[in-house]
């Protein structure tokens, strides 16, 4: 069986890592970021504000959070950094904005705090731009 060099070096543990950051990143970019970015004066209007910054700006960090952190995560740039902003919205959805949610409830929102923890503790795994571009990488690879 003849495998291609760049599928053979990768382990289980890249794959689910690359899994990881697509399913995850689809999922907030389709059930929130999207919406909030395509109808935004409607969103306007149904934001919650828990730290008074006022609906403008906290839209705005929401869809950084929900679309600028997660098109990052999917093409593995800088995927520990931008999954911070995904898991403090999060958290703030759940203690803050949805204090009375049961489990049941906020499931969606729990398991995607479960799967961005995962991503902020194993990064992007080496299927990902972030590792052809970092800057040990690119040392690396002008070394005598």
């Amino acid at each position: 069986m003849v495998t291609h060099p760049l599928l053979s070096s990768r382990t289980s543990a890249d794959w689910a890592l690359l899994w990881l950051r697509l399913a995850g990143s689809a999922l907030l970019l389709r059930v929130h970021g999207l919406p909030k970015l395509l109808d935004f004066q409607h969103q306007l209007t149904l934001i919650e504000d828990p730290f008074g910054l006022g609906a403008h700006l906290t839209l705005s960090l929401a869809i950084f959070a929900e679309v600028v952190c997660p098109l990052l995560i999917v093409l593995g740039l800088l995927t520990r950094l931008a999954t911070l902003p995904v898991l403090f919205l999060l958290l703030v959805s759940l203690v803050w904005v949805h204090p009375e949610w049961s489990l049941a409830d906020g499931q969606f929102a729990w398991l995607l705090l479960i799967v961005f923890t995962a991503l902020l503790i194993g990064g992007s795994g080496s299927i990902a731009l972030g590792r052809r571009y970092s800057p040990l990488t690119i040392l690396e690879s002008h070394r005598p």
